[in-house]
């Protein structure tokens, strides 16, 4: 009962905690690429869904239509239950909060379940629980921006607990939460969240986990089985990935590999940052070499509290701690560097890998080995380590020194508190402390970065958005620059009433050929120099209409594009200038500040003849059109050729009467297939799947059978009954704990 209750205190905890971060700045949930990409793309996978269709490609989204390389999340339950409700409600930053909060919770109990299973008594639990989502860089970035690095990291570190419990469940009781199947289950949901870090970085903690454990035990088997239940896991995952895999050489990221480069690179210095809250670190960033985030913060207590640890006796435990060790030193080294593995890039990305694993390893030390007897000592080597915490924030960035300063005597006063309430209350009052001083620490943090520099300040509710926004029917084509429109523009009553960036047109369900993308078809991009965030630039629109030599065709007509919006601070004259032919210059007054509109004079032509965008020799009969298969009766005396509005994204199977023909590419970008001669109104199938999905589905369903047999291995070693122990019980500690106030 106990950690049932101190598990409640946890998700109370990190509830406060949000509470704290959005009294100081109501849209620290919605900004940056929640805003851009995560949000929309929610609202637009979750219509589709509601419409029948599983979206794993919607071939009229040109710029990120291909959903099974892009961060989806489409084989992941509870992403997809996050899609189908994200609809349904008009305040997306709302929504959007609901589901990072539920997240960060899960996320808490997780870190709560790794100090539990490592030996930690639940006070101490709760205090790396509660402090986790509220260090620097998961709070800034990871809650604020990156929404799959939340939930992905969130279902790893109960992959974590799992494997830990896993190892180390002895003969007499193994109920079936120490068995494999809630570690095959919580790492199949970190690598499904398609988002590459959480996979890899679960992947080391199981190596570090595994190592660890054969050194504590002095065994191979219980690390051989963890292996073995995270192939598994893996098996069933590779489906999330093979696409990306398979069809990388045709994206920006094909050519990636190992490169030493120093943006968001991390010198290990910065750990000395780790408990100041003022902090903001000094290294290659996005703003320059000193960073205006307190990236590296981790929590007040942090470093302060390592001097109430008796350290001869957590060595005399070394053993027990050594994959809790290796985790932390592996992190420790990926934080500065190389810049870029392949698609790693950015080391600072796994700063909250190297936060979680110093709390874990700090809070399990001060419940085991804490020592607050000898205070006056202890205390002196305190002060020492907050004096090297304002020396490292004061080289780092000088000009904030009375902020260091105020901040260096706020730690010294809650180390001060905490140590006399553990002496003179208890270690349960001492824990509350920590706890509770870490909510105006997040408020003061949030509020001195408020409005965040991330944000794109689009608007909260999408009824607000649809009532702002013209009406495009068909499908919208936009050439401008987001680097274009000034801060002062920024707004629903300014630029984002006629702009769209990023997945920002989804929220109105328009259809753009502009989205949001890390992938990035590299051919296409080049062809109108579009951006990640679909941004292009001035020579777009020469592009966009110049003719493709080999059809004769506009690129526009190839695209089956119905409109192209223009930005005028991109391209001022453009509306003076004569429409290019089949088009107009179309007032959408109220607009008119911001774009100039084009659009076809005999009217849209992407709802026409399906995907087709251009014949040659052949008569065709569009008999369906869905957002994958295309079906069509076609005819051709002597030979000839279409050409279909669909990025030729490997996956695609083009059949003739049930004969395989094959496909190519026109200016390695559109799909083209030839016909033969004396065709007579055969059946044309053009259909697409993600590439080796016949492969993931077997590797899946391996992956099942051997967990099948891993824990039908367990549930014989456990004679076929389950134990009535506490399923939180923490294992025996084999070595004697240094006293502590309790």
């Amino acid at each position: 009962m106990d950690v049932c209750r101190w598990g409640f205190a946890t998700a109370v905890g990190v509830v406060a905690g949000y509470a704290s971060v959005l009294l100081a700045n109501p849209r620290h949930f919605y900004t940056d690429d929640t805003e851009s990409q995560y949000g929309p793309m929610w609202v637009m996978l979750g219509r589709h869904m509601h419409q029948g269709r599983f979206p794993a490609l919607v071939p009229w989204e040109w710029m990120s239509g291909n959903y099974s390389m892009e961060e989806a999340g489409l084989y992941n339950p509870p992403q997809m239950l996050v899609d189908w409700f994200a609809p349904e409600f008009d305040n997306l930053a709302l929504y959007v909060t609901i589901v990072k909060l539920i997240f960060s919770i899960i996320a808490a109990l997780g870190v709560f379940r790794v100090c539990l299973a490592y030996g930690s008594r639940p006070p101490w639990a709760t205090v790396a629980a509660v402090a986790f989502p509220l260090s620097g860089w998961f709070l800034f970035f990871d809650e604020a921006s990156w929404a799959t690095s939340l939930t992905g990291t969130a279902w790893m570190l109960h992959a974590w607990a799992s494997a830990i419990r896993y190892t180390r469940s002895d003969s007499e009781s193994r109920p079936w939460t120490r068995g494999p199947i809630p570690v095959f289950v919580f790492l199949y949901l970190a690598i499904s969240v398609q988002y590459v870090f959480p996979a890899v970085e679960a992947a080391l903690m199981i190596a570090a986990v595994a190592v660890g454990e054969v050194v504590y035990q002095r065994a191979w088997r219980p690390s051989l089985r963890l292996l073995a239940v995270a192939a598994c896991a893996g098996l069933a995952g590779l489906e999330t990935y093979l696409p990306g895999m398979l069809s990388s050489p045709v994206t920006w990221r094909g050519n990636e590999r190992i490169l030493n480069e120093d943006f968001l690179n991390v010198g290990w210095s910065e750990s000395l940052n780790a408990s100041l809250p003022s902090t903001v670190p000094a290294f290659t960033g996005w703003w320059g070499y000193v960073q205006p985030l307190p990236m590296v913060y981790i929590a007040w207590f942090l470093i302060p509290l390592l001097a109430f640890i008796d350290w001869s006796a957590m060595r005399r435990a070394w053993r027990e701690h050594t994959g809790l060790a290796i985790f932390v030193l592996g992190f420790l080294m990926w934080t500065a560097g190389p810049g870029r593995i392949g698609p790693l890039r950015w080391p600072a990305r796994v700063l909250p890998m190297l936060a979680v694993g110093l709390l874990v390893l700090v809070c399990v030390a001060l419940s085991r080995y804490g020592s607050f007897s000898d205070w006056r000592r202890r205390g002196t080597a305190a002060a020492v380590l907050i004096g090297l915490l304002f020396v490292r924030s004061f080289c780092a960035a000088p000009h904030l020194v009375v902020r260091h300063l105020v901040a260096t005597a706020a730690v010294a006063a809650l180390t001060a508190a905490l140590v006399w309430l553990a002496r003179t209350r208890g270690i349960t009052a001492a824990c509350a402390l920590a706890i509770v001083a870490m909510f105006p620490i997040a408020y003061d943090q949030v509020r001195v970065q408020s409005p965040t520099p991330m944000s794109y300040h689009f608007p909260e509710k999408r009824s607000d958005m649809q009532a702002a926004f013209p009406h495009f029917d068909g499908v919208t084509l936009q050439l401008a620059d987001r680097a274009l429109v000034p801060p002062a523009d920024q707004s629903l009553a300014g630029a984002w009433g006629s702009l769209a960036f990023g997945n920002y047109a989804k929220n109105m369900h328009l259809n753009y050929v502009n989205a949001y993308t890390p992938i990035g078809y590299r051919t296409f991009s080049k062809l109108l120099c579009m951006g990640w965030d679909g941004s292009t630039c001035p020579a777009a629109f020469g592009a966009a209409f110049s003719t493709e030599p080999t059809t004769g065709r506009t690129y526009v007509d190839l695209m089956k594009v119905d409109r192209v919006v223009l930005q005028r601070a991109q391209y001022p004259d453009a509306g003076d200038q004569p429409a290019p032919p089949g088009w107009k210059w179309v007032d959408y007054p109220g607009h008119d500040r911001y774009i100039w509109v084009l659009e076809r004079e005999d009217g849209p032509i992407s709802t026409r003849d399906g995907f087709i965008a251009d014949t040659r020799g052949v008569t065709t009969s569009p008999l369906d059109r869905d957002s994958v298969t295309s079906h069509i009766h076609v005819t051709s005396a002597d030979g000839g050729q279409i050409v279909f509005a669909r990025l030729a994204w490997p996956g695609y199977r083009v059949t003739l009467d049930g004969h395989d023909i094959g496909f190519h590419t026109i200016d390695g970008t559109f799909v083209a297939v030839n016909i033969p001669a004396g065709t007579d109104n055969g059946e044309l199938i053009v259909s697409w799947r993600p590439p080796g999905w016949k492969i993931g589905i077997g590797t899946a369903l391996l992956g099942l059978i051997g967990l099948g047999w891993l824990q039908w291995i367990h549930r014989r070693r456990s004679g076929g009954t389950n134990s009535d122990s506490d399923p939180e019980q923490f294992e025996p500690v084999t070595e004697p704990l240094a006293p502590a106030l309790v």
